[in-house]
């Protein structure tokens, strides 16, 4: 599954270079596939807690599982957001925001790759690295609202397309809060904290304490 997601992400990026009816319909197709391995591991999350009924570290398993499959499945929902915004955005022949929007997507997919390899080695130095990119993509998304705004004020006439640009930086920006909420979850899993809150993270989680 997030596998999927990385995919519909790459596919979600190029749509925005490249607006095309017929990579949105394999974004879309993606999409449907995202959201039945949602149903598909939902059914097996349940059937583990209703049979084996896990404890411990096997329970925090289940629970990581279940949490990271509803996040993947929001992630699926925004960049198809992103694909769809593309052809009102960039499909006219207008590009400004498109450096933006590649820079955050890039910085997301890293985040995303990074994640899922943290997950699937249970390894909290990476997971931990997450944090940090997410504060850089809060950063980049800022600096990208301040650039779109100066777009709309030199020419009011672009203010619709621009905000199309807005809700696509935004939607990638959310897919990095996604990202990072399965970090969180690593840790949870391996050290059975729940580091949601940053407070807590920097007490509980910090390598160097």
């Amino acid at each position: 599954m997030g596998g999927l997601v990385e995919d519909q992400l790459v596919g979600a990026i190029d749509c925005c270079n490249d607006p095309n009816t017929e990579l949105f319909s394999r974004i879309e197709s993606v999409e449907d596939e995202i959201n039945r391995s949602e149903l598909l591991l939902d059914e097996k999350v349940e059937s583990l807690i209703v049979r084996r009924q896990p404890i411990a570290s096997d329970l925090r398993l289940v629970l990581a599982v279940s949490k990271i499959v509803r996040d993947l499945e929001r992630m699926g929902d925004e960049l198809e957001k992103v694909a769809a915004l593309s052809f009102e955005s960039f499909g006219k022949g207008d590009n400004f925001g498109l450096p933006e929007v590649e820079r955050i997507g890039e910085q997301v997919k890293k985040m995303l790759s990074e994640s899922l390899t943290a997950f699937a080695r249970l390894d909290v130095e990476m997971a931990q690295q997450i944090f940090k990119r997410d504060r850089e993509v809060d950063k980049a998304y800022q600096s990208a609202l301040r650039s779109l705004a100066t777009f709309m004020i030199e020419d009011p006439r672009k203010i619709g397309s621009v905000l199309n640009v807005i809700w696509i930086v935004r939607a990638l920006e959310r897919v990095g809060d996604h990202a990072t909420n399965i970090a969180e979850y690593v840790i949870y899993l391996v050290k059975g904290v729940d580091v949601r809150h940053p407070g807590i993270r920097d007490a509980e989680t910090n390598p160097l304490r």
